[in-house]
């Protein structure tokens, strides 16, 4: 009997324990709840200024946010919300606090503390988190191009066009280097390699170059990189270009100078810009030693695989050339092929100048004659 009742104590205690140990767990809101509301697009608000705010979330695109994939759930943003109670028009608050980010980024936080944006506060403009990465569709930026990184954030508030006059060939530098290369000297950077079908006029998915190379990601580095040092050589990347041409896939690889995705990319500061531009026009550059073939994949995420800087200098990325920093070999071909050109008339002039100088010399007697 002593027995029975020590194990129904066990039993009593173990179920009291979870309950304390996990009370949120039982009574957490998920996110199919709050769809339940904002998953009607006809969902709106009219804020104090008369203006309406729409509060519809599409789920079809937040399903594959950071966020969500990660499994943070709704009120892991919005911790102001505990319960929902149904017996009232709106279930919970009306106005919600305000979404802390740098509760789980507190480096990227740290980082924007002490940048222009931040300091525009003191001027009355407000630009929070949300005002460039969006509130609910936030997406993996890796393998986002020059042009969407630019387009989704720089680009909403300021006209580059206006501030960069002093800079050659400006419009060449907006389409192949994000901003924040110069306006974030401090963030690590590196050559981004995107695969340019040219019969289909398209950029290639990562699936889809691996399609052409019949492997996956993880038979991408065995397949290409033959002796296995993690870096893919100038041979080793022409023997791939030849197995994708073998496959009828022809083109060639555009080049982008981008940032690596650091907390400190936050950290943009008014006159702290890098306006040296040997930093880049000079062969021994360091911003062409980090060079990487970047696989898109479907999540928005992509596989990055290093590469000999020596690749630049190949007919294969030709898209990419930055005056002083990096040649083309094609071109060098080209020009040594003219000078070799030159150099042969005019020998080829002497020549004929030496060969007939008995010639002349009779035509010469004769004319005296």
């Amino acid at each position: 009997m002593f027995q029975k009742y020590k194990q129904l104590a066990c039993c009593c205690i173990a179920f009291l324990l979870f309950i304390m140990l996990y009370p949120y767990t039982a009574l957490s809101v998920e996110n199919d709840e709050c769809m339940d509301c904002h998953g009607d697009d006809s969902l709106e608000r009219i804020e104090s200024e008369g203006m309406k705010e729409g509060l519809y979330l599409e789920y079809n695109k937040f399903k594959y946010s950071v966020h969500n994939v990660n499994g943070i759930t709704c009120v892991d943003c919005h911790s102001d919300i505990e319960e929902l109670n149904y017996d009232n028009e709106i279930p919970h608050e009306a106005s919600l606090a305000i979404v802390n980010c740098d509760g789980c980024h507190e480096e990227e936080g740290e980082a924007y503390l002490n940048s222009v944006h931040r300091k525009a506060k003191g001027k009355g403009i407000s630009i929070p988190c949300y005002a460039c990465h969006g509130y609910h569709y936030v997406s993996h930026l890796e393998a986002d191009s020059v042009f969407e990184r630019e387009n989704g954030f720089c680009l909403k508030c300021h006209n580059p066009n206006k501030f960069h006059d002093w800079l050659p060939q400006k419009e060449t530098h907006f389409a192949f280097v994000e901003c924040t290369v110069c306006h974030a000297p401090e963030v690590p950077r590196y050559i981004n390699l995107r695969f340019f079908d040219l019969s289909r006029n398209k950029f290639l998915s990562g699936e889809e170059l691996l399609k052409g190379l019949n492997t996956d990601y993880d038979g991408f580095m065995p397949l290409v990189d033959r002796d296995g040092n993690g870096i893919i050589s100038v041979n080793e990347f022409n023997d791939m270009i030849l197995i994708l041409r073998h496959k009828e896939v022809r083109g060639t690889f555009h080049g982008e100078l981008l940032v690596h995705l650091e907390p400190i990319v936050h950290h943009v500061n008014r006159g702290g810009a890098n306006r040296e531009c040997e930093q880049c026009h000079i062969p021994s550059s360091p911003f062409f030693q980090d060079v990487q073939i970047s696989l898109n994949k479907p999540d928005g995420t992509t596989a990055q695989f290093s590469v000999e800087r020596d690749v630049l200098e190949t007919y294969y990325v030709s898209h990419f050339y930055a005056l002083g920093g990096t040649r083309i070999r094609l071109l060098d071909k080209i020009g040594l092929a003219m000078l070799v050109a030159g150099a042969g008339v005019v020998v080829a002039h002497l020549t004929a100048r030496i060969v007939t100088i008995p010639v002349r010399r009779k035509r010469k007697l004769e004319e005296k004659v």
